[in-house]
């Protein structure tokens, strides 16, 4: 078969005549449809694939009256963008998922340096995105409450508005869990470093008050203290803060597993040793909490189902909005048990 250059482009014409079928027949496998047989399908694709045919994106979005393009608003406060590990692996699968479906995916801006910046909605009515996924942003930024309240696709990452699917990570089932293993282990003056105001932070908090509070065990407001999530100088701040209490904790948790490393570096200045002096636990279950020495315990968020998921439910709002209900998807975790605590009477 004969490849189409530059000035030759490649028509499903083409395929049809190469393979010996209709145009709808390879119409149909290109776009896997189920009434023609897998061998059919594997010709024609075979065929598209050596005459070097690639679909023509405008011709397809006249067709379909879309543009087969998703936003995305990743807004992160602290400054760390795409090297933050939770949301970046919520990301990656998010893209996967979506192109995987045939969309491509482009990040939302207004940035304040140019002149001629638009607004979040208008970026996704010039850029023509059949919708939005918002991974983080400041709720309380009017152009977000704008986004939200268009008549535009928008999914949600933990964060629950009125009318929009939300995918949450089950925050206050993870805190408990992570809770009860301490507690199971003789601990009752648990520090918990937390971060910044949201859902998120709501929800884990709520979750220690109340597990301390069921176990009749009273809450000391100092072991509580605000920090900022990703942010280890702080945690290592306040963790020296915590550990000039009298009675210091036994155990400290952190907002996220980075966080927990300012901690453990923190303890290692006073000459202290994980978990022998002191016992401490994070939460996301990245990557580099496994590498530590010891491995720290922690609370594993599902990333993978988290991204997925929000893919899936955007692209559904999409292609048959009448048959896809508001819901809130809540996805579980996994507790990572690592070296990080020990008994109690071992400290």
């Amino acid at each position: 078969m004969q490849k189409g250059g530059a000035n030759n482009m490649v028509s499903m014409k083409d395929i049809a005549a190469a393979c010996g079928v209709s145009v709808a027949t390879v119409s149909k496998a290109l776009n896997n449809q189920d009434d023609i047989g897998e061998e059919t399908k594997r010709r024609v694709r075979n065929a598209a694939k050596e005459l070097g045919y690639h679909p023509n994106a405008s011709a397809r979005a006249l067709k379909t009256n879309r543009s087969y393009n998703l936003g995305v608003l990743y807004k992160e406060a602290s400054g760390s963008g795409l090297t933050h590990d939770y949301f970046s692996q919520i990301l990656e699968h998010f893209r996967s998922t979506a192109e995987h479906a045939g969309y491509d995916i482009t990040f939302l801006s207004n940035s304040k340096i140019r002149k001629d910046r638009m607004s979040y909605l208008e970026h996704t009515i010039y850029r023509g995105m059949d919708g939005v996924m918002i991974a983080v942003a400041d709720y309380s930024d009017p152009e977000v409450t704008q986004l939200l309240d268009s008549k535009l696709p928008v999914v949600t990452v933990d964060y629950l508005y009125n009318g929009r699917i939300a995918v949450m990570s089950d925050n206050v089932e993870g805190m408990e869990k992570l809770l009860s293993y301490i507690y199971a282990q003789g601990h009752r003056e648990v520090a918990y470093i937390y971060g910044e105001d949201s859902m998120v932070t709501a929800n884990r908090l709520s979750a220690y008050y109340r597990f301390f509070e069921n176990n009749h065990i009273a809450i000391r407001e100092e072991l509580l203290q605000k920090g900022r999530y990703r942010d280890s100088y702080t945690a290592g701040m306040l963790t020296h803060k915590l550990l000039a209490l009298s009675p210091a904790p036994t155990c400290i948790v952190y907002a996220d597993d980075f966080s927990a490393i300012g901690g453990m570096n923190a303890i290692k200045d006073r000459g202290l040793r994980v978990p022998e002096d002191i016992s401490i636990a994070g939460y996301d279950g990245i990557l580099m909490a496994s590498q530590l020495e010891p491995q720290l315990t922690t609370y594993r968020q599902d990333t993978s189902g988290i991204g997925c998921m929000a893919a899936q439910k955007l692209i559904s709002l999409i292609e048959n909005p009448r048959a896809t209900p508001i819901v809130q998807c809540m996805m579980g975790g996994e507790l990572v048990l690592g070296g990080s605590v020990a008994p109690v009477a071992a400290c």
